[in-house]
């Protein structure tokens, strides 16, 4: 298979350029029919333009050649009672969305998963809102649903900075059934913290009740929660 045109085929997806990239993705069938990423490419493809006779068949097949692919299982999962010709069409993530910034970006798993259906139905790309409360911070889905919480010391820094105006945005990453990892982008930085660093740039692993002032020296969140 073309590493090439792998790469062409999941441009034209990020860009929802489905019939595109269905074109691309037969073009690698041609000389490996068994290519498990590009048949789940395709599936999710023809969901998209609303074939999702197409989509099931094709997931069902990846399942035939990988039993316990999570991709096909979830999709057809996903697909459940949907009818053909009923458009299915997700909000397409730009690349672009997860460009690292150092200071401003972070990619975490989160802890403490919501249930099977809920992550099943997720997707790379989709947005999670924040929800803030006590002494940690939730991620659900636009529609209420949780899916899983940040560690203790990452939610304890966020939860200052959101409190003194900063905002942030958080996407989904990755998934698999048992570990979900997020994208959190910083979207504004309130001017009173505007040397301030969201996220370390040393590279530093967040970890449950670990404070942050002994992850982040140096850091104006001991001096916000000082004037508190």
């Amino acid at each position: 298979m073309s590493e090439e045109s792998a790469q062409l085929a999941i441009q034209a997806a990020l860009a929802g350029k489905w019939e595109e990239a269905i074109e691309i993705n037969k073009k690698i069938l041609k000389e490996d029919p068994q290519d498990i990423d590009s048949l789940n490419r395709i599936a999710r493809a023809y969901a998209e333009i609303g074939n999702i006779d197409k989509a099931k068949a094709t997931a069902k097949k990846v399942l035939k050649l990988d039993l316990f692919n999570t991709i096909a299982a979830k999709s057809l999962k996903k697909w459940k009672g949907v009818r053909s010709g009923d458009s299915i069409r997700s909000k397409t993530t730009s690349a672009e969305a997860f460009l690292e910034e150092p200071g401003k970006t972070k990619i975490v798993p989160l802890l403490h998963l919501g249930d099977k259906i809920t992550i099943a139905s997720l997707d790379s790309g989709d947005e999670l809102d924040i929800k803030p409360h006590g002494h940690r911070i939730a991620l659900a889905t636009l529609d209420g649903k949780y899916v899983g919480k940040l560690p203790d010391d990452l939610s304890a820094r966020l939860r200052m900075l959101i409190k003194h105006g900063n905002e942030y945005q958080v996407l989904i990453k990755s998934i698999e059934p048992t570990c979900v990892r997020v994208f959190i982008r910083e979207t504004k930085r309130t001017p009173k913290l505007a040397d301030t660093n969201s996220f370390s740039t040393e590279k530093i692993d967040y970890i449950s009740f670990t404070p942050p002032e002994l992850v982040h020296r140096k850091e104006i969140v001991t001096q916000i929660e000082e004037e508190d």
